[in-house]
């Protein structure tokens, strides 16, 4: 099957035009799927399929990302709270995801609506290969009108469990997949000056820059039964909304009225500029599977001339990865100053460091004259 073309978000610029996005991905968190008893709140999952089968019957299309396996686990298995350990989380994220798959294929059925399960990890959506299998899987699901229901693999996954959230993990759907908008359902109604329980706390209607939030009291943990706050929510906003696609955080009681344009929760315009590309998606999608560190003429080449970078401005390599991974790259003071798909794996980049390209040739072969990583396929940071 060939690769879907790159849809360009709407770029969605006011609350009111919200009500024209064409493909949405909405994220529910743990807090906002269980009750007061660490239960599986069916209740709010149904409340959240009426309005995915209102956006249905208007032709939108809606990916949800929705947390809440190792929650919806605990109260069956006898758990007070979210366990510490990996092995007890990755057992209560088994049973938890069979308990959630069929709480939404039950509350999207009896609209008529068919789910599609779909278990990622981060890598799932950062290395360029398994990248563009995840976008082709979601547009055919899409294309069959399906609701795709994205979490994240807990049952096997190891350093996402104790680091990743599903904040980031929708943002990068949503960029994946060139939404129009990202709703952010949370038990908190919105963003505010201050904790919303201090006297004098403010709501943030729009945040039309995140790095401008100076001054603004944020918390960075999240409830007993999630791993996200306040913290993952901003960056996951600010990622989407510098790749087109506008972002707004709210309750899932709000999540109708938001999509109507009504004044509830905080909202975060599209930025404009910036086109869906490999670029952008290498630089606000990926994280380095290693460090390609430099000396100083090649730093400068890369910083200012957006030249190809080759062997010879190579100085060492940190980390082990295959060719075709996307890299890191370092300046002599250690600061990252770019990143790019490597033409070769670190083994082989190791052996190619700080030798010219004839040389390259003379004593590895005649491929190792290509860069080491071609301007085509490299972005400043």
């Amino acid at each position: 099957m060939s690769t879907p073309e790159l849809r360009q978000p709407g770029r969605i610029t006011s609350r009111e035009a919200l009500g024209a996005a064409r493909r949405i991905v909405v994220k529910i968190g743990s807090s906002s799927l269980t009750d007061e008893h660490g239960q599986l709140d069916e209740q709010r999952v149904r409340g959240i399929a009426d309005v995915a089968a209102h956006l249905a019957g208007r032709g939108t299309e809606l990916v949800i990302v929705s947390s809440g396996a190792i929650a919806a686990a605990l109260s069956p298995l006898g758990l007070a709270e979210r366990p510490s350990s990996v092995e007890l989380q990755q057992a209560a994220a088994s049973v938890g995801q069979a308990l959630l798959a069929g709480a939404w294929s039950s509350a999207l059925g009896a609209h008529g609506l068919i789910t599609g399960q779909v278990l990622l990890t981060e890598s799932d959506v950062i290395r360029p290969e398994t990248y563009r299998n995840v976008r082709s899987a979601l547009e055919a699901l899409l294309d069959l009108q399906a609701v795709p229901v994205v979490n994240e693999n807990d049952t096997t996954a190891t350093h996402e469990i104790r680091f990743g959230d599903n904040d980031r993990l929708a943002a990068l759907v949503a960029q994946l997949l060139g939404a129009d908008a990202l709703i952010l359902l949370t038990d908190v109604d919105a963003l505010y000056t201050a904790p919303p329980r201090e006297p004098g706390a403010r709501r943030i209607g729009q945040v039309d820059d995140v790095a401008r939030l100076a001054g603004v009291s944020i918390g960075s943990v999240g409830s007993k039964v999630g791993t996200g706050g306040m913290v993952t929510k901003l960056s996951a906003a600010q990622l989407a909304v510098t790749t087109g696609t506008a972002a707004l955080m709210t309750t899932p009681e709000n999540f109708a009225a938001a999509l109507e344009g009504g004044e509830v929760g905080t909202f975060f315009p599209a930025h404009h500029g910036r086109r869906r590309s490999q670029l952008v998606w290498l630089r606000f999608a990926t994280r380095g599977a290693g460090i390609l560190h430099l000396d100083q003429g090649a730093a400068e080449a890369v910083r200012s001339r957006r030249r190809s970078l080759l062997a010879v401005g190579i100085t060492a390599v940190t980390g082990t990865f295959p060719a075709g991974v996307p890299v890191d790259v370092a300046a002599p003071d250690g600061a990252i100053i770019a990143r790019g798909i490597a033409s070769f794996s670190s083994d082989e980049l190791r052996a190619m460091a700080g030798r010219g390209t004839d040389e390259a040739r003379e004593h590895l072969g005649e491929r190792f004259r290509r860069p080491a990583i071609h301007r085509d396929q490299l972005v400043t940071l």
